[in-house]
């Protein structure tokens, strides 16, 4: 019979010095270390360029270690851009490669990783996609951690303050017209109240750089389409608007924003272009409705900007293109101390939900979650990539016991959707 071996010591807890199948001691060696980075760009067959989804490609990154365990993350960016940032030689110590600036070393050390990636990429990665590319590979490590300290990675970042998770149906209609894209949204809105859904996040992308088969309708379409969602679930189920950086005046903007007020929403999303902090202030002073902002964002000084400068109420930072799990977390402390609410954005897959998840956990400020349910997803990859998704149940998720990120990926649909 062999011999137990000893769990390494850097990633014992001396309180409690037990260890999973994975934490063992290879020779002298007293950590992990990174051998090995893979990324995988994933591509629905029937991918459609003229709607406002990327949960149509993927990237997935695994970060595999010397003792077998390998941690999985992704972003929501263009993902051939972001494999060739992640393993793009460099020629000097200004331009290196993330890959290279991580093989060999200890996974479990993630803030000191982060601040490696971070201040080695400035060059050209401050912001943008290299902070995309960081934010992939940050969530595997936390994932890594978790697998080997066999604890969920909501107990790493502090414990649960939230003991369960609210999330809400994020919802984008099918059709080329106006009329169709109503009935679907709110066709879609009453299956999500089927599934036991309790708040849902109506998408009406018809006004503005990013509206839907290149609509144009008059602002006044969004305010009714509104009301015939809420008349069609009643006043018992939380709304929310996302109309996509409609407008380019903040004045503007007020004007359908206030039409709105009488429909009790939890929040308009995103109404005006992320650079405009100053319009955005005016715009959340003289509304009762709450403004949220920072899907595109990247690490905390931009939304100390949006959340100081911008006035909004509700910062949405997506966690792989934040800069991962560290960084949002950072940027969930300072929205806290500047009592607003956080509400992670996520248009992926399972991965992206299970960080969001565990972030949400450990944040008191976050009251919901995004979640696009695969039951309501054009996109095989949401339907398929994760095996194991974390479930809603009554309307709200119960946290992951598992240790890391809690799911697994289905190898199968990678090598079905893997773009060449």
């Amino acid at each position: 019979m062999l011999a137990r071996r000893a769990c390494p010591s850097s990633i014992l807890n001396s309180k409690n010095p037990t260890c999973s199948p994975h934490q063992v001691q290879r020779g002298s060696r007293q950590s992990l270390k990174i051998t090995k980075i893979e990324s995988f760009i994933l591509l629905a067959p029937d991918y459609d360029s003229q709607i406002a989804s990327s949960a149509q490609e993927d990237i997935v990154v695994k970060v595999h270690t010397d003792e077998g365990i390998v941690g999985i993350g992704e972003t929501d960016t263009n993902s051939w851009a972001t494999k060739a940032y992640i393993h793009s030689p460099g020629t000097h110590n200004m331009s290196l490669s993330l890959e290279r600036l991580l093989l060999g070393e200890d996974p479990t050390q993630i803030d000191a990783l982060w601040e490696k990636m971070y201040v080695s990429t400035a060059m050209t990665g401050r912001r943008g996609l290299g902070i995309c590319a960081i934010g992939a590979l940050d969530i595997a490590l936390w994932d890594i951690k978790g697998k080997a300290l066999g604890k969920p990675v909501w107990q790493l970042l502090g414990g649960k303050v939230q003991p369960q998770i609210h999330p809400y149906a994020s919802l984008l209609p099918n059709g080329r017209t106006l009329k169709e894209l109503t009935d679907s949204l709110t066709a879609k809105l009453l299956q999500a109240k089927d599934l036991g859904f309790t708040a849902a996040k109506l998408e009406i992308l018809i006004n503005g750089p990013y509206s839907q088969a290149g609509l144009q309708e008059d602002d006044s379409e969004i305010v009714k389409i509104v009301e015939k969602c809420r008349n069609a679930v009643g006043r018992e189920m939380t709304l929310m608007l996302d109309v996509a950086y409609c407008w380019n005046d903040w004045k503007i903007a007020l004007k359908t924003v206030k039409a709105l007020e009488p429909f009790d929403l939890y929040f308009v999303e995103t109404p005006l272009r992320s650079d405009d902090l100053d319009g955005y202030a005016s715009l959340a002073d003289n509304t009762t409705t709450n403004i949220a902002a920072g899907e595109w964002l990247q690490t905390r000084y931009e939304f100390q900007d949006l959340i100081d400068r911008g006035h909004i109420d509700i910062a949405q930072p997506d966690i792989g293109r934040v800069g991962g799990i560290t960084e949002a977390k950072r940027v969930a402390e300072y929205a806290a101390l500047r009592n607003k609410r956080i509400i992670p954005h996520c248009w992926k897959t399972g991965i992206g939900i299970a960080a969001s998840i565990h972030l949400a956990a450990a944040s008191p400020n976050a009251s919901f979650i995004e979640f696009l349910p695969s039951e309501l997803s054009e996109s095989p990859i949401r339907r398929e990539l994760v095996k194991d998704e974390l479930k809603v149940e009554h309307g709200r998720i119960a946290l992951p016991s598992k240790p890391g990120l809690g799911i697994e990926l289905n190898e199968a649909a990678i090598e079905k959707y893997e773009a060449d």
